[in-house]
């Protein structure tokens, strides 16, 4: 997977050496020597990542990195840290400023190239979700999400077989979220599929079970696919670690594992969960609001057009009957003209509501526009759809309405045409003119 890389130092060497490197993997690289210049570079250029040195002067890397990520246009550009600072006070300072990684000096070249093909490959399916976002914005469909917020109590799912070590993480995160620990791969594939986990945090280096499978397995199944994954590696262990990065493992911490350090990666995966799930909850909501009318929660006439024409060339294939059911409130305007719209809303809702009580699961009720509602029943023949209809007719006759105005009740009725496929060259235009004309 190629990139745009932001490489950021404010000594030339350092930047050629990089911009070398990653020239020769094939990615197209960007540079700049102070925080200034970085942070119009971030604007300009859009990288997909920045590799940010810490001590330069002016605006040092813990400064760019917070106004990078302060910023909502650019709050979500992954940022490593590439520095000759080892400290682990300096690790986690960069952490809390928003960085997604810190590397020291002297840089392992593999590891530095998994790192960024990882973030990049993260960023991508981020990014996809915020165009969606943003599409959705501009159509009206979605309102515009707030900034990411402090992750809340997250439930969190340790897998490692040495007891002391999952005790003491468990102690360490136990404050603030909600742990479970387990030692077997086996049965930590079972709970991660049920448990709804917010991060799984897995050894690499357990006796006698593979990590890095179990890492696999968690990515590979569709109820753990967006589960973030925090790896602890042996000191050193490049090897697995890059295997575990290509796998999809979003981030790691190398033993010994410090708590300050543990519990920023945590609280940093826990943070991209919660943004990451209000996208897709947005969309998900967006595509209901795409096909559903608001007033009544039925389809509407966009997804029942499209459903309809599927159904017939699905009862074309398999020689079995659809019936449609066109219904219409009789004398509407007189109830809103008289009563006004609120009731004629309520009476609507209502309406929509008996049709859904009266159809059966495979049936597709829609509101077709203003009072006309319609049902498709797949696999239905016109005998069948007859007493339906007249089900529903009397469905709506035999019981008053309540309305929120004087006198608290009103009598509605429906008229209802009627009618179903007729032989191999039916169409779905000829379908709704015939209901048309049977309803009239």
């Amino acid at each position: 997977m190629t990139a745009r890389v932001l490489v950021v130092d404010d000594i030339p060497a350092n930047v050629k050496l990089l911009e070398a490197k990653l020239g020769a993997e094939y990615f197209d690289v960007v540079t700049a020597s102070n925080g200034i210049e970085a942070l119009e570079k971030v604007a300009s250029e859009k990288p997909d990542i920045v590799l940010l040195d810490v001590m330069m002067p002016g605006m040092d890397g813990f400064e760019v990195c917070r106004r990078i990520k302060k910023d909502p246009a650019s709050a979500h550009l992954p940022v490593v840290m590439v520095t000759a600072l080892d400290q682990l006070s300096d690790r986690v300072t960069g952490l809390e400023a928003g960085a997604d990684d810190f590397l020291t000096k002297p840089v392992n070249d593999v590891a530095l190239f998994a790192r960024v093909r990882s973030l990049v490959r993260l960023k991508t399916m981020v990014d996809e979700l915020r165009l969606r976002q943003a599409t959705g914005e501009s159509m009206g469909l979605m309102d515009q999400l707030e900034a990411a917020d402090a992750p809340a109590r997250g439930r969190i799912l340790i897998v490692e077989d040495r007891a002391t070590s999952a005790q003491r993480i468990a102690e360490t995160l136990e404050r603030d979220h909600d742990v479970s620990t387990v030692a077997d791969t086996t049965e930590a594939v079972v709970r991660a599929k049920g448990g709804d986990y917010d991060l799984i945090i897995c050894s690499l280096s357990m006796d006698r079970q593979d990590g890095l499978r179990l890492c696999a397995t968690l990515r590979s199944l569709e109820t753990t696919r967006q589960t973030p994954i925090l790896a602890m590696v042996e000191e050193g262990d490049m090897k697995r670690l890059v295997r575990a990065l290509d796998i999809g493992v979003n981030d790691y911490l190398m033993r010994p594992i410090e708590a300050s350090e543990l519990t920023a990666r945590v609280r940093t995966q826990l943070r991209r969960k919660r943004y990451a799930d209000r996208l897709r909850h947005s969309l998900q909501l967006s595509l209901e609001m795409a096909i559903t009318d608001q007033l009544t929660g039925l389809f509407n006439r966009r997804y029942m057009s499209r459903h309809l024409g599927t159904l017939i060339a699905s009862a074309q294939q398999t020689a079995k009957p659809v019936s449609f059911l066109i219904l219409d409130i009789d004398y509407f305007k007189h109830i809103n003209d008289t009563y006004g719209h609120d009731v004629g809303d309520e009476v609507l809702r209502e309406f929509a509501g008996r049709i859904s009580a009266n159809v059966r699961g495979i049936d597709l009720a829609c509101r077709y526009g203003g009072e006309e509602f319609v049902v498709v029943m797949p696999d239905t023949d016109l005998t069948f759809a007859y007493m339906v209809a007249e089900r529903l007719r009397q469905a709506v006759a035999d019981v008053p309405f309540t309305i929120g105005v004087p006198p608290g009740q009103l009598s509605v009725t429906i008229s209802i045409g009627v009618t179903a496929t007729e032989g191999a060259a039916d169409t779905a235009e000829a379908l709704l003119r015939r209901a048309d004309q049977a309803l009239y």
